[in-house]
């Protein structure tokens, strides 16, 4: 990426080789690339270092960069500005601020973190117990065939998982808490590097499915 000065102000930013007129001259776009840096410092044309932190995009956004020229330093550096995603569901409104409709004229809204997070809990929950249908199925056409009882009680804790999770998600305070949810926490030797998980992000922790792997379907 790379920028073109004029009178020590940042005139345009490029991101990609392109054919350039400057002044009189027209360069060719692979001058980016071939020529030296101080043969397109020469030109105007200054490289951007993409300095900037960004947000983690599961819980922040995070702004289109702000370009900013360094005279001293001869280049552009890159800031950007990070605002947290609601955890809530906020009410969905238009440029002018007022509410967007549905076809019955209720409503809508931008569903935040913790609604999301929600739905992905029962989906996954959905998706573990799922894999055990064909023994319901076969149960109602053969009364003979049972649900084995480690089955159901896998399936009850998968449930209970689900609730607990549930529970997480709606007792976080904050986004520091929120995000707790999604971190491991780690064994360290002495040497102070991780040696194992001690204990799963609740986000992600589940019941073993050792004892039903055979009925899986």
């Amino acid at each position: 990426m790379w920028a073109l000065i004029k009178d020590n102000k940042i005139e345009q930013i490029y991101q990609r080789p392109k054919s350039l007129l400057i002044g009189e001259v027209r360069y060719p776009s692979n001058m980016f690339t071939k020529y030296t840096d101080a043969e397109k410092a020469a030109i105007g044309i200054y490289p951007v270092e993409d300095s900037g932190t960004k947000g983690n995009d599961k819980f922040e956004n995070t702004s289109q960069a702000t370009y900013t020229w360094s005279a001293s330093d001869k280049k552009v550096t890159t800031s950007y500005t990070i605002t947290e995603k609601s955890l809530v569901d906020t009410e969905a409104k238009d440029e002018s601020g007022n509410n967007i409709l549905d076809e019955k004229d209720n409503k809508t809204y931008n569903y935040g973190l913790k609604t999301q997070a929600k739905t992905l809990a029962k989906k996954q929950a959905n998706y573990y117990i799922a894999r055990f249908n064909w023994l319901v199925e076969r149960s109602i056409y053969d009364s003979s065939k049972a649900i084995p009882d480690v089955v159901k009680t896998y399936v009850a804790a998968i449930k209970t998982d689900c609730a607990e999770i549930e529970t997480a998600i709606d007792a976080a305070s904050d986004m520091t808490a929120f995000k707790a949810l999604y971190q491991d926490i780690y064994n360290y030797d002495s040497d102070g590097e991780i040696e194992s998980v001690k204990t799963v992000a609740r986000i992600n922790r589940w019941s073993d499915d050792y004892n039903v792997k055979e009925y899986v379907r």
